[in-house]
């Protein structure tokens, strides 16, 4: 395979970023955002309707299909690409987040981290070999090396042990996947910086970590419940200490107006449920700010979600019907809310891209951020949940 990663356009006023990364299944154009399917779907949408909205790589949840079905049987079955139907590129988290989140009674050394299953409390242990096995045995196109996400807020003393640990995580979980010939099969090693909100640490373990030449970078441990101001700082602090012929993932963000603050530093990819999530509770969003269709006034609505935004949803419904749907407590809401919400941020990453090439991106960002905002003052609080 060529140099993965090709740029392609630089904004003049700001970081942002137009390029391009090669997988063995597939180019991704950048920015891009990325739907995650946590346990080998992406909840309520089959592959095609994800091609048919755009979604040109999909994300896999390490940590619950270890658990369920666990990688034996996804290898068995011929990887995690034929045994979820997506012939596109997939990229597969570490299982450190959910481990750090999610699990209880775990301990962690520097060999690894060992916890209770949050499914059946069996013990299990995750570590820098454990976490490359599985992901080589789901197959995915970009793995994530193994890495220790604080929490928020925490003190510098212990943020800096999380990092340390990352850093020896990383070099480890590069050496196996080395050992394990994943690169010459075209497949992608990530590294994750950490750091919390300490723009020192953040910048000591990006450059640690460029040091070790990874193929691509995530920045981790963002919208952890640090307000969007913290949030923003750290993504600035890592990158501009990070290698301009790589790409770069910021990890479960974020609001259509994060990402494209966070195009504006520099950052190429993203993942987040936010939209998935929200639409299986009746929200969708719309360039002026999320609605939620089970408020009365939508009750007659004879508009689609957005006009002139060619999905299938916006395409043949109205939004009295979407709110039918979900006040019956039909699946059907669910499935169209969602193809929606994935293709509203599939649309902006485009049009941010062609912002980009245009030399335009800034201008066009801060109207688009301004108009969607100004309904974030007046609207209703957004329903919370799976």
């Amino acid at each position: 395979m060529a140099f993965p990663f090709e740029l392609l356009a630089t904004s003049p006023a700001s970081s942002a970023r137009r390029a391009r990364l090669r997988t063995a299944h597939g180019t991704i154009e950048t920015p891009a955002f990325m739907p995650v399917g946590t346990q080998a779907t992406v909840k309520a949408a089959t592959p095609a309707q994800l091609h048919e909205i755009g979604a040109q790589i999909i994300l896999g949840n390490t940590y619950h299909l270890n658990l369920r079905p666990g990688p034996g049987l996804i290898r068995e079955l011929g990887g995690l690409h034929k045994f979820m139907g997506w012939d596109g590129p997939i990229l597969t988290d570490s299982g450190g987040f959910q481990v750090f989140s999610l699990a209880k009674l775990r301990k962690i050394t520097d060999d690894g981290v060992s916890f209770r299953s949050h499914l059946d409390g069996a013990e299990i242990f995750l570590g820098p070999r454990e976490c490359m096995d599985i992901q080589t045995a789901l197959g995915s196109d970009i793995a994530m090396v193994l890495d220790e996400c604080p929490p928020w807020p925490a003190k510098e003393e212990d943020v800096r042990a999380a990092v340390d640990r990352t850093l020896r995580w990383a070099k480890t979980c590069r050496d196996i996947w080395t050992e394990l010939g994943q690169p010459e099969k075209g497949r992608h090693l990530f590294a994750i910086v950490q750091g919390s909100a300490f723009a020192n640490l953040r910048r000591e373990c990006a450059e640690a970590l460029t040091a070790l030449d990874f193929p691509g970078y995530a920045i981790g441990g963002v919208s952890v419940g640090e307000p969007e101001p913290e949030m923003l700082a750290a993504v600035a602090a890592a990158t501009p200490y990070l290698p301009a012929n790589k790409p770069r993932y910021v990890m479960g963000v974020g609001t259509p107006p994060q990402l494209l603050k966070m195009i504006a530093l520099g950052a190429d990819m993203f993942d987040c449920v936010m939209p998935t999530r929200l639409a299986r509770h009746g929200v969708a969003f719309t360039p002026d700010g999320p609605i939620n269709l089970k408020n009365a006034q939508f009750a007659r609505d004879p508009k689609p979600l957005v006009e002139g935004l060619n999905n299938y949803t916006c395409n043949h419904f109205t939004r009295a019907y979407l709110r039918h749907l979900f006040m019956a407590g039909e699946i059907l809401g669910c499935t169209l809310l969602t193809l929606h919400n994935l293709h509203f941020f599939q649309d902006l990453m485009t049009q941010a891209r062609n912002q980009i090439e245009t030399g335009t991106f800034e201008k066009w960002s801060q109207e688009w951020c301004a108009r969607y905002e100004a309904a974030l003052i007046k609207g209703d609080p957004l329903p919370e949940g799976e």
